[in-house]
């Protein structure tokens, strides 16, 4: 809700990634962004949808511990993890890494679990959802996937393709129920929880 001078709260976007800025930046709503500092090492035994909506929560309430008491505040959280076959994928960091994430999934189903926090800080409350997406990998050669890699360098995205960009050439199909949640931050889902929250949209 609107605080005591009719303003909304401040939107903090808790992230270092530029990608998950650019689709916040659809909504076309002020906010700021803030980088998390927290350990995003899956804990052991840790299926991927908890070891996203775990660091995703974890995101929020850092930033917003970092934040003044008395500042009305919504915080945006978000990580995501790909798996296949029980497997989590991460962010491959190197060109070796890259190209034996590629590998191991062309011609397989891989599901990214995007998960996505919104932490209030006027109440403590914390809204949080797992957007799953199918993505269908097409079985490509390897000099295909070195293509891939010198043209458009992935190394800090988890899959290792940029789906936004030319990654979109190494896949068959995406089933998703919000197609802004395999880059990064589920857009349809933040708009339902800022609307749960009064957050003016559109001018409402």
């Amino acid at each position: 809700m609107p605080d005591s001078l009719n303003r909304p709260p401040r939107l903090i976007l808790a992230s270092s990634s530029p990608y998950r800025r650019e689709l916040l930046e659809r909504l076309q709503i002020p906010f700021d962004v803030v980088v998390p500092a927290i350990d995003e090492t899956p804990l052991a035994g840790e299926t991927p949808e908890v070891t996203a909506l775990r660091l995703a929560e974890a995101k929020a309430r850092a930033v917003a511990a970092r934040l003044g008491a008395g500042e009305a505040s919504l915080v945006i959280g978000s990580d995501q993890v790909a798996t296949y076959d029980g497997l989590q994928i991460g962010k491959p960091g190197t060109h070796d890494n890259a190209l034996a994430q590629l590998q191991a999934m062309r011609g397989r189903e891989v599901l990214f679990h995007s998960a996505l926090c919104l932490f209030d800080s006027r109440s403590g409350a914390a809204q949080t959802a797992d957007i799953i997406t199918r993505v269908q990998f097409r079985d490509l050669p390897d000099a295909a996937l070195e293509a891939y890699l010198l043209a458009e360098p992935p190394y800090d995205v988890a899959g290792s393709a940029k789906s936004e960009g030319l990654g979109i050439t190494l896949l068959e199909a995406i089933h998703s129920d919000d197609p802004t949640a395999l880059v990064g931050l589920p857009l349809i889902a933040l708009s339902r929880m800022l609307l749960a929250v009064n957050y003016p949209l559109l001018g409402a």
